[in-house]
């Protein structure tokens, strides 16, 4: 055999075919279950949840690297069962019916292999005691692949398991050189247990890194509440104060979690994690299905939070198609991508007008305080005046002292409307209706943008603008929705060359794309015939609209390309038509405002995800101004 390399002819001799040694497999398997340190520690995480773990400690040194430590408070191992457990492909996590079979698609474990234990002692030195209930603790020796004679050993707890790594991927230096930093390689566990702790709500985790306590989590009742409590220690407050409860069934398929509001979005996905059993996993299926329920509320750059669980038979879903487990396959992708985007927008539409909290706690810590009360406040560099607080024989009574004039209070920033001073005797009876209502009542207009609202317990700043942006755009879309899509026909019908799995794709969805205004239909191998597009859009790039709609076919298997681009064109149409900021109006006229903010979904937020309104709570102000 010959082989060209740099211009140059090598000679290359075929060697016969011979069976590697065992250890060598075992290397090449850990090279696959064993990528790096927190893989590992996955594997042996998920091992201790199988085993029925309440508690589990994880303790890791030079980025587990060095030495990792999994405690666990499980059922055990015998001593008949330790060389099995570190003998590949040996496993109790699947059941051989009469005929010897074993159905791989019914799995009910998070592992099922018997790789991971092997695997990891094929390229460390391992050391596991154990303890099965009411038991003696024996343990077993695992270096480089070979496998010690099981020992008495010491215990500390009534039952449980303890492995110990030592020296990761010593026997395969190689590897060590492909290896992230120390700092690296412990965020990456840190994240791993954080992904297992969210996963399952009812077990405790204690995570110590180079000998520091990192994560401690208590176990939490199973439920929605438990879970939402472990979300909000991982996540933030913050995450738990703005997530919005998902619990839907659709043919056998449940969803449940918690999504953040989309006035709560991050400048990344690194806060959108996705569980199918039980198991994290990363599906670009899943993964578009989440973008496409917040299309409408969140520009290109920002994205959702999201905590999501997906329950289902195992039968339905493959798990075994990634040598992490990391990725599955559905055998309905569309069922289980419908039920995220159905449930996603059901949960949006349901929170109404409610905005982030974090939209306030941003706007009081932008507050601050011209001064103290201290002796000085008022002095030079408060910013009030160059003269000193005292002056002998400079003071003037109060009451016979000309009426000081202070630059920017005589203008007229503000237009209180008539009846709703708080020093009126007798305020009209409507107004005191408007103060519980979720948006309080009209009081001022600031600066011709920002409409300032009292409500019973605080006050609420509108912007306008971005407030009637949105109901605009929501009407525009429940137009669209009950008439249809109005279509354009193309003089000329314009042909798309794709490649033809391609043009496969994007044929087969021809039906959905006519309910969007875009007629299609195949042109032989290869090729997309467009004869008609939707009118909003106007005279648009036909063959990058096609393409855009194939990627995204391929990629997630949605149609968003020529959806976002619908909605693009209408929240542009929503904005030029909507009330400009300067515009001038009355207390009717802001109440109005108001109530449609009420009465709309997703008013919280602009097209774009920004805050349409900020909440400020009356305890909020008082602790401003030193009151509580």
């Amino acid at each position: 055999m010959t082989l060209c390399v740099a211009g140059e002819v090598v000679m290359m001799r075929l060697m016969p075919i011979r069976r590697l040694p065992s250890e060598v497999v075992n290397r090449i398997a850990a090279g696959e279950v064993v990528e790096r340190p927190s893989s590992a520690i996955k594997e042996l995480v998920e091992n201790a949840i199988d085993a029925g773990a309440r508690r589990i400690e994880i303790q890791a040194d030079g980025g587990g690297l060095s030495r990792i430590l999994v405690v666990d408070d499980g059922r055990g191992m015998g001593p008949d069962e330790l060389p099995l457990a570190v003998e590949r492909h040996a496993t109790s996590k699947l059941e051989v019916d009469d005929a010897g079979d074993v159905d791989l698609l019914n799995i009910h474990t998070l592992g099922f292999r018997g790789e991971a234990l092997p695997s990891i002692g094929s390229v460390a030195r391992v050391t596991i005691s154990s303890r099965t209930i009411g038991g003696v603790a024996h343990a077993i020796d695992v270096q480089g692949g070979a496998v010690s004679t099981v020992r008495p050993a010491a215990f500390a707890g009534d039952h449980g398991a303890r492995v110990e790594v030592r020296d990761l991927f010593y026997a395969t230096p190689a590897r060590l050189k492909f290896m992230k930093s120390e700092r690296a390689e412990s965020m990456a566990i840190s994240e791993e247990i954080k992904r297992q702790a969210m996963a399952h709500e009812d077990v405790a985790f204690i995570l110590t890194l180079d000998g520091r306590p990192v994560l401690r989590l208590e176990a939490e009742h199973a439920g929605d509440e438990g879970r939402l409590r472990r979300l909000a220690a991982i996540l933030g407050e913050a995450f738990g104060e703005n997530a919005l409860l998902i619990d839907q069934t659709r043919d056998g398929h449940r969803l449940s979690g918690y999504a953040g509001l989309p006035t709560y979005s991050r400048g990344n996905a690194a806060h959108q994690y996705l569980f199918v059993n039980g198991r994290p996993v990363r599906d670009r299926l899943l993964q578009g299905a989440l973008r496409g329920a917040y299309a409408d509320f969140l520009a290109r750059d920002r994205h959702p939070a999201a905590v999501l669980f997906i329950d289902l038979e195992p039968t339905r879903v493959d798990v075994n198609v990634h040598p992490a487990k990391a990725e599955v396959r559905f055998r309905d992708p569309a069922l289980a991508r419908g039920l995220i985007v159905g449930a996603l927008k059901h949960a949006l539409a349901g929170a109404g007008h409610r905005a982030s909290t974090t939209v306030a706690d941003q706007a009081l810590s932008a507050f601050q305080g011209r001064g103290g009360v201290g002796r000085g406040a008022w002095g030079v560099g408060a910013g009030w005046s160059s003269e000193p607080a005292y002056s002998p024989g400079a003071w003037t009574s109060p009451f016979t002292a000309p009426a000081q004039v202070i630059p920017g209070l005589a203008e007229v920033s503000a237009r209180v409307e008539p009846g709703l001073d708080p020093e009126t005797p007798n305020p009209a009876p409507h107004t005191l209706d408007l103060i519980d209502r979720p948006l309080g009542a009209a009081r001022a207009q600031l600066h011709g943008t920002y409409i300032v609202a009292q409500t019973r317990d605080g006050m609420v700043v509108v912007d306008q603008h971005a407030a009637h942006e949105r109901l605009v755009y929501e009407r525009m879309k429940a137009q669209m929705s009950a008439g249809g899509v109005a279509r354009q026909a193309l003089l000329v019908p314009a042909v798309v060359q794709l490649e033809p799995p391609e043009a496969e794709r994007v044929v087969a969805v021809a039906d959905d794309l006519a309910e969007l205004g875009l007629i299609i239909e195949g042109f032989g191998a290869g090729a997309v015939l467009v004869r008609e597009t939707p009118a909003l859009l106007g005279d648009t790039d036909v063959e990058g609209l096609i393409r855009d709609i194939a990627d995204d076919l391929a990629e997630t298997g949605q149609t968003l390309a020529l959806r976002e681009r619908l909605a693009e064109v209408c929240s542009t149409m929503a904005c030029h038509g909507s009330i400009r900021a300067g515009r001038r109006l009355n207390a009717d006229e802001m109440n109005a405002l108001l109530r449609q903010m009420e009465a709309t979904p997703h008013s919280g937020q602009c097209n774009h995800g920004r805050p349409t309104y900020v909440e400020l709570k009356l305890a909020d102000i008082e602790r401003l101004f030193g009151r509580r």
